[in-house]
């Protein structure tokens, strides 16, 4: 057998994919106000991206404790699931498939998103960080992240029921399943590292005790949806946002063993993207694939050559592209044809309206021959 490149295609789960190309979830802060609701324009903007191999929606909050910046969307009101479903719709109709990425943020976020009150985390402990706070009319400024409110062990049940529901309302709203959000600093990665969690109950101190609070959300997911519809979200190098911690990649790899004794269908690896970033190293990438039998997710500053050796490897299963989506919507036919890449606007990126948002041309082929 051929090795797979970015066009081949994938059957992940229950996930039938045509390629192997994914478009990363990425905050983009364009829902309608008040109450984080999915809206037309973001409908459009989705739907123009469809020919992906799969679509990851940008976090979405299972909560309001879950909510760290404005404008994020939400899944856990009615409205919402409407709204989520409008774009689903478009997103079918234009032969696309998507995944909700379910998302609480812990420490990382301000009192304004919660009448006040401190946001909640596994350990009263600030995580050096600023999230996206915007006011009425959307003008937005970074603010600092306070010292967290340690959550009481009764309350973690209750979040655990969150995610069960949040993934209950994304099939709801037509999503084809969903992705749980333990990367990146934010709650499930606040509890798996030994740095952010200084809890003395079972949910920290021992690997097994910083991995309960993730194997709980993720076998309620797989209870309400199927496990085969379930992909989890993990950063085994990111230090960003205080999350520096020495024990997190024997973490990472445990994990990755029980949630493949889970059943889901994907683990989805978000690797640094910075310049000076440390690089994932194959014997981890050995050692993960030992550990996880269905397919494996990267993202992270790809390129089409350095996707295509990776899979070449056999070492991953599909490449998510970020930052190419947003300014090159046909991003797939661009790589397939060998078209150049148009450059994003940085300055649209959060808030705002349709520019630099739904308004980016496809390439136009006849382009390609003046």
């Amino acid at each position: 057998m051929p090795a797979p490149n970015l066009f081949s295609p994938l059957q992940t789960g229950a996930l039938r994919l045509p390629s192997r190309i994914a478009m990363a979830p990425m905050t983009r802060c364009r829902t309608d106000q008040p109450g984080d609701i999915p809206n037309a324009m973001m409908a459009r903007y989705y739907a123009q991206r469809a020919s992906a191999g799969l679509i990851i929606s940008e976090a979405t909050q299972i909560s309001r404790q879950g909510q760290g910046y404005s404008f994020t969307p939400g899944i856990y009101s009615p409205a919402q699931i409407d709204g989520w479903r409008q774009v689903t719709n478009a997103v079918r109709q234009a032969g696309g498939r998507m995944v909700l990425q379910l998302w609480h943020v812990g420490r990382m976020s301000h009192p304004v998103f919660h009448d006040g009150a401190a946001p909640v985390a596994p350990s009263a402990i600030a995580p050096d960080a600023q999230v996206w706070v915007a006011d009425e009319k959307g003008a937005g400024r970074m603010a600092d992240c306070p010292t967290p409110r340690a959550l009481e062990t009764a309350e973690i049940a209750g979040i655990v029921d969150d995610y069960r529901q949040a993934a209950r309302n994304a099939m709801a709203a037509g999503f084809d399943g969903v992705e749980i959000h333990a990367a990146n600093g934010y709650l499930i990665d606040q509890f798996l590292r030994s740095t952010s969690n200084l809890r003395t109950d079972a949910y920290g101190g021992s690997l097994e005790n910083r991995l309960r609070f993730l194997m709980e959300a993720s076998s309620a997911v797989a209870d309400e949806i199927g496990a085969e519809r379930v992909g989890v979200r993990l950063a085994p190098y990111i230090t960003a946002r205080g999350m520096h911690c020495p024990e997190i990649v024997p973490a990472i790899l445990e994990a990755a063993g029980r949630l493949d004794a889970l059943g889901i269908a994907y683990l989805h690896l978000s690797e640094a993207d910075w310049d000076d970033a440390p690089q994932v190293d194959d014997d981890f990438r050995r050692a993960l694939r030992a550990r996880f039998s269905r397919a494996i997710i990267v993202a992270g500053r790809y390129d089409q050559a350095r996707g295509e050796t990776l899979l070449a490897s056999g070492l991953a299963d599909m490449i998510a592209f970020g930052r190419p989506f947003i300014a090159n919507p046909d991003l797939p036919a661009r790589l397939a044809h060998g078209w150049p890449l148009a450059d994003f606007d940085p300055s649209a990126l959060f808030g705002g309206d349709g520019r630099g948002y739904d308004d980016y041309p496809h390439y136009q082929a006849t382009e390609a021959a003046c």
